[in-house]
């Protein structure tokens, strides 16, 4: 409770300085309604005993201050939910939305984008911003609405003391729903994964890329299967909580409304004249009052619970970002160009969850100014070498070196600052136009038109620019109003991106072509080659090549060849082809493949064939 009461002072705080005059408003109104359950009771209270009295004055004044109050109170009733809309609107639309995006883009690592329970949590927070902000409101309202109990309990108590009996006896809704609501959110959280899973589906049998292959294959039927399957476990479980919780709030209201009755009559039983007219209409009406207020506490209450959902992972992701920022993650500075390159000292990872490492005891020195080519078959740990190189992660074991400092010291937004890097896994950016999509690589030169075009100079995309309806201003999808990219040119542009930053200390290639015909392919590696020898001169950065295919590494200074997470062999081309090991082989295969000798690596076509 501790975390909701810090989260939800944090929150008004934010709300009352963006919309002051709305705050107010709403308190305003929460007071209007609290001032108004005791008028209500008090007004009808007179004017009944100004009609047993006989006194048509009195009668009438009352009946006219509750006719007024009753009407003041319907219609702040019927303001606040506007008010609650826009309050929740600019706060969810301004502050906490864009919080969660950046929180999740910005934090260090990449362990929260990759892991299955993750992503479930990530999918809650997708809609989770309106929700959050709401139940503050949720939490005021439950506030004014027990100082609405309070009063009514006095003016109870005023009649007679049996009628104290009630507010006991108001607890045990509340109790009855939060068990309720307890059980339909722990279902939520344990059907959370089967969730996502049926959201992927259904997104990957409605979208354009998939449906083609669907078609083809006649996957189509089976993929429903599926996502029905993960549709039934889901609604399975949340329609058993929701039978439960139905129980539950049944079996509270039914205790509220016989005890309600029970007091009642005791409360008004006639003893020797004691009880007058007017004290028996205060009675029913502040009885009638307090089950409104119960149930409108029970209703706030699960409106706060319900929220419960989406605050739970909005709270651990927030833990989770202030763990990933300790104090002494690393302020050590990037050093300006590297002298003696990056040393991996006996580095070993093993995903969350995961029962063997994905890199073990890797120690390899890659020398200031050089080019390494990283080759193994799937699985080999290739690319979460290069993810640890780039501080995705850190390594479970050993270190890596940067000159002599340990990379996890280093600050790793200046790291990042001097990295480059091309996945093929890249990204996409539909709404943007071409230049703004490379130019991305360098957001300091985003605008830089001679940088967005050596970039694209760089990954031989000029022929594929020039052909596209508005050259660089071109937006990259229909649904934008502009054109829809190969794949291969889509790789090209993340090629170009990737060459945007002009100083880099570890320049990247994480299987750059893998779209690319061969010729291409073997054009552009010759290029990114230079443009590494470039880069040695300027700042000593180590160049990494991540690739299947041996025509594309055969000059690089260092080559790793990996094997189930371990480096089984390092050097050159020609002293990995004399060693007579795995590269050997595997560099002979794709020699007869092609009909090549050993010596003569490269042909018209580009490369040899893929032998992994």
């Amino acid at each position: 409770m501790r975390r909701y009461l810090t989260l939800w002072s944090e929150l008004l705080a934010t709300t009352w300085r963006e919309q002051p005059k709305l705050t107010a408003g709403l308190f305003g109104a929460e007071f209007g309604g609290l001032i108004a359950t005791v008028g209500v009771a008090a007004a009808t209270g007179a004017a009944v005993a100004g009609a047993s009295d006989r006194s048509p004055g009195a009668a009438l004044a009352a009946a006219g201050a509750l006719a007024l109050i009753s009407s003041v109170n319907v219609m702040v009733r019927g303001l606040r939910p506007s008010l609650i809309f826009r309050a929740v609107s600019q706060v969810s639309d301004v502050r906490v939305d864009p919080q969660i995006v950046t929180d999740i883009a910005t934090t260090e690592g990449t362990e929260h984008l990759e892991r299955g329970d993750v992503q479930a949590r990530m999918t809650l927070l997708r809609t989770a911003s309106w929700n959050v902000v709401a139940s503050l409101w949720s939490a005021v309202s439950i506030v004014f609405v027990l100082l609405r109990l309070v009063t009514v309990l006095l003016l109870l108590s005023w009649v007679s003391p049996w009628l104290l009996a009630l507010m006991p006896l108001a607890c045990v809704p509340l109790w009855c729903d939060r068990r309720g609501r307890r059980l339909v959110a722990d279902a939520e959280t344990a059907n959370a994964e089967a969730f996502a899973l049926q959201r992927h589906l259904f997104d990957l049998a409605t979208s354009a890329s998939a449906g083609k292959e669907l078609r083809v294959t006649g996957a189509a039927a089976e993929l429903g299967r599926r996502q029905r399957a993960a549709w039934d476990k889901n609604t399975a479980g949340l329609h058993r909580a929701q039978l439960g919780a139905s129980w539950w709030r049944m079996t509270g209201w039914s205790v509220f409304v016989i005890g309600f009755m029970g007091c009642l009559a005791a409360a008004i039983r006639p003893q020797a004249g004691a009880v007058v007219a007017a004290q028996v209409v205060l009675a029913v009406t502040a009885a009638a009052t307090l089950q409104q207020s119960v149930g409108a506490a029970v209703n706030q209450v699960a409106g706060a619970l319900g929220a419960s959902r989406v605050i739970e992972p909005y709270l651990w992701l927030r833990r989770y970002v202030a763990g990933q920022r300790p104090a002494a993650r690393g302020r050590q500075p990037v050093p300006g160009t590297l002298l003696h390159g990056i040393s991996l000292c006996h580095v070993g990872f093993t995903y969350p969850g995961a029962a063997q490492p994905a890199v073990r005891d890797v120690s390899v020195h890659l020398p200031a100014g050089s080019v390494v080519a990283v080759v193994g078959e799937y699985g080999s740990g290739k690319t979460t070498l290069v993810k640890l190189l780039n501080k995705f992660y850190r390594p479970g074991e050993g270190q890596i070196l940067v000159d002599g400092a340990d990379l996890t010291m280093l600050d790793t937004e200046g790291w990042r600052a001097r990295t480059s890097v091309a996945f093929q896994d890249f990204g996409r950016y539909p709404q943007t136009t071409l230049a703004e999509s490379v130019g991305a690589g360098d957001l300091s030169h985003l605008d830089d038109a001679d940088r967005v075009g050596d970039a694209i100079r760089a990954a031989d995309a000029e022929a594929f620019v020039r052909r596209l309806p508005e050259g660089l201003h071109t937006r990259l999808s229909p649904a934008y109003g502009g054109v829809d990219l190969s794949e291969g040119q889509w790789q090209r542009t993340a090629l170009a991106r990737a060459s945007m930053r002009t100083d880099p200390l570890l320049f990247v290639l994480d299987e750059p072509t893998a779209s690319i015909d061969a010729p291409s392919e073997h054009e552009i590696v010759q290029r990114y080659v230079a443009r590494a020898r470039l880069l040695a001169r300027r700042t000593g950065a180590v160049t990494v090549v991540v690739t299947h295919r041996f025509s594309t590494i055969d000059n690089a200074d260092l080559i790793l060849v990996m094997d189930k997470g371990e480096l089984i062999e390092h050097g050159t081309h020609g002293q990995l082809v004399a060693q007579g090991g795995l590269y050997s082989r595997l560099y002979g295969l794709q020699a007869t493949a092609y009909h090549l000798t050993p010596s003569t690596p490269e042909n018209a076509d580009g490369g040899p064939a893929d032998p992994w």
